[in-house]
């Protein structure tokens, strides 16, 4: 196999016909170039959604009322309902795969006008009262000071966490808003962060950096909600779906509210992560997807390569016979001509591999270099494992390509072949 008299022999067949090996060559260097595109291409469209999640907690679930679509217990259909302080521990107590369990109320809205006010200077944002848990689920990346903790909802203190836009409005460029009060719907909030979002995929409620989070006890007690909660959101331990709570919460709600079993309607949901299992479904689609347009296009530069092979081997049949003649076993015939096929494909697939690679690796250096954080497309890659991958297909390919032909020049008898002109 490694005979260097036969690597001479392969090296002056190929030179011969210098146009015609260019030719053939370049079918399998553009497939395994177009495999590796599209693969790292579809790395980036896929890293830009996950990434566009950010820390987003993929197993969580959000319930909020709806109006009843049934009768039940003399309660008339249509009814209004919502949830309440009380069911806070026995959820907790009746679901032991909670992870993470975060009450909301929401307030005023950036649509409902100017409702923040600071000296001169007011803007309309999104106002949320929260546990400290909400920020394990979605979380934020802290710029200043501090996200809200368990003190402000046990001691329903007047503090607030606050995005970048709301700071931009109401303080001055540079001015440290630490400290500083704001007015939220008439009352006063001491600043205790600032925050921006990691995730730009997902929101629940307005944008992000519109948003102003206050302890969910001080938004019940200072704006009149009085035991009400206006949703939950709820993540499951990492060893379980999501969908388990989801089903235990419904029901556990349902009856505690006298809601019809059976009336699902009654109950807003969305499950964050049956979701995220359907884009990793999209994903390993594309990704299959992609690897059988590029194997086919492969595949049609192997047979390319074929045919190359077939005339090749007709040109020398006379040759073939000298050989035949004089002893060669049709074993070595054969692996001289799966050597000449494998030579050129490997060599050819090598190359469209390196330019793949360097296309993807230059396509990934300028996106850092210019994008922005809300990119769907991001960081174009082509991992090792997908790189040996192809390098196995070229390999399998080569000799594929060339035991048509290699059994083709075995079976043409010495005597015939001396004669062939």
């Amino acid at each position: 196999m490694f005979d260097r008299d036969r690597w001479q022999e392969i090296w002056s067949v190929l030179k011969k016909n210098k146009f015609r090996t260019l030719l053939t060559a370049f079918g399998v260097f553009w497939g395994i170039f177009m495999l590796i595109i599209m693969v790292g291409s579809g790395k980036g469209l896929q890293n830009g959604a996950m990434e566009g999640m950010g820390n987003f907690a993929t197993n969580s679930v959000f319930m909020w009322t709806q109006r009843t679509t049934m009768p039940y217990k003399g309660l008339p259909r249509n009814r209004r309902w919502t949830y309440t302080n009380e069911d806070i521990p026995v959820l907790r107590e009746n679901i032991p795969e909670l992870k993470y369990l975060a009450p909301r109320l929401q307030g005023g809205g950036y649509r409902s006008g100017d409702n923040v006010v600071r000296g001169d200077k007011s803007g309309a944002f999104n106002v949320y009262g929260d546990y400290p848990q909400w920020n394990k689920i979605d979380p934020v990346r802290i710029l200043a000071g501090r996200f809200l903790n368990e003190i402000d909802i046990d001691e329903s203190r007047k503090v607030a966490a606050i995005g970048t836009q709301v700071r931009d409005v109401l303080f001055k460029n540079g001015e440290d808003p630490i400290g500083q009060y704001i007015r939220i719907q008439g009352l006063y909030f001491k600043v205790v962060g600032v925050f921006e979002p990691i995730n730009s995929n997902i929101n629940f409620g307005g944008d992000k950096v519109r948003s102003i989070h206050i302890p969910f006890s001080t938004m019940q007690r200072a704006y009149n909600y009085g035991n009400n909660v206006g949703w939950f959101a709820m993540t499951a331990k990492d060893q379980y779906k999501a969908e388990l709570i989801e089903r235990k919460a419904m029901q556990i709600l349902k009856k505690r509210h006298d809601v019809a079993p059976e009336d699902d309607q009654a109950v807003g949901h969305f499950n964050i992560g049956t979701e995220f299992d359907k884009m990793k479904g999209l994903f390993n689609g594309i990704k299959g997807l992609i690897w059988i347009v590029g194997i086919g296009t492969l595949l049609a530069g192997v047979i390319g390569i074929s045919n190359i092979m077939l005339i090749i081997v007709k040109e020398r049949t006379k040759e073939i016979g000298i050989q035949r003649a004089i002893g060669a076993p049709p074993k070595t015939v054969i692996t001289q001509i799966i050597s000449e096929s494998v030579f050129l494909t490997t060599l050819a697939g090598y190359f469209g591999l390196v330019a793949g690679v360097f296309i993807i690796e230059m396509l990934a250096t300028g996106m850092q270099q210019s994008s922005g954080s809300d990119n769907m497309f991001r960081n174009p890659e082509v991992d090792f494992t997908v790189a040996i991958s192809a390098l196995g297909v070229l390999i399998i390919s080569g000799i594929l390509a060339g035991i048509l032909p290699a059994r083709r020049a075995v079976k043409v008898k010495p005597i015939d072949a001396l004669r062939y002109e």
